[in-house]
């Protein structure tokens, strides 16, 4: 039945997409971004990203009637400093990079249009920042409560995670920073294509067998 259902529009378009970029030779700025990192690397990762979550609606509301209620009771606020949590938004993780105060830089494989991050690991590697490409915009978006999002960066850890951080610091260098270049991307053949090849090389070789016998 899935030969004769009609699929929305947004479907076709998705699949006739991956088709194509599988068909295409890609430049190596965008061929990076099909060299995702591997499931555990990206499970380390995400771990260490879930321990400084931004707070949500719900807890900033109550972290300001806390001290709203100690203002009242004329008690002084329980200033903590300043929290450490992960920054999220292009423009803001960008200036942060170029100032050289990120640490880690968490980019999505999947961002559309990929003009808007395209040049993000370049300059990662300029400013010496590590970085990883990770699959899924959405699940970055969850880490800072939001439908998806382009990247994400770490600017510090608490004393407790240091040896974690370092880690994944030391294997996203490795894997990224230091990594020799990707190149361009060799696109593979549809099905009929293939077949009509072969098909091809085998009439050849056959006149070459002739030829040769003569």
């Amino acid at each position: 039945m899935r030969r004769y259902v009609k699929w929305p529009r947004y479907v076709r378009v998705q699949r006739q997409r991956r088709i194509l970029l599988q068909r295409l030779k890609a430049p190596p700025a965008l061929h990076q971004f099909s060299k995702a990192l591997d499931k555990n690397g990206a499970a380390s990762v995400f771990t260490l990203l879930a321990k400084y979550r931004p707070e949500d609606r719900a807890a900033k509301k109550q972290r300001l009637r806390a001290a709203a209620e100690a203002k009242a009771a004329g008690k002084a606020p329980a200033d903590a400093g300043k929290p450490v949590v992960v920054k999220s938004g292009l423009h803001h993780v960008t200036t942060l990079v170029e100032n050289q105060k990120a640490q880690l830089v968490v980019i999505a494989h999947d961002v559309d249009p990929v003009e808007l991050v395209v040049w993000l690991p370049a300059l990662c590697r300029k400013m010496g920042v590590p970085y990883v490409i990770v699959k899924g915009k959405a699940r970055l978006g969850k880490v800072v409560h939001a439908k998806t999002a382009s990247c994400l960066c770490l600017t510090g850890v608490r004393n407790e995670d240091q040896r974690e951080f370092a880690k994944v610091a030391e294997a996203a260098k490795a894997r990224f920073n230091d990594a020799p270049r990707v190149g361009w991307s060799t696109g593979s053949l549809g099905t009929k294509s293939a077949v009509k090849l072969a098909a091809r090389e085998r009439i050849i070789a056959l006149e070459l067998e002739k030829r040769a016998a003569v």
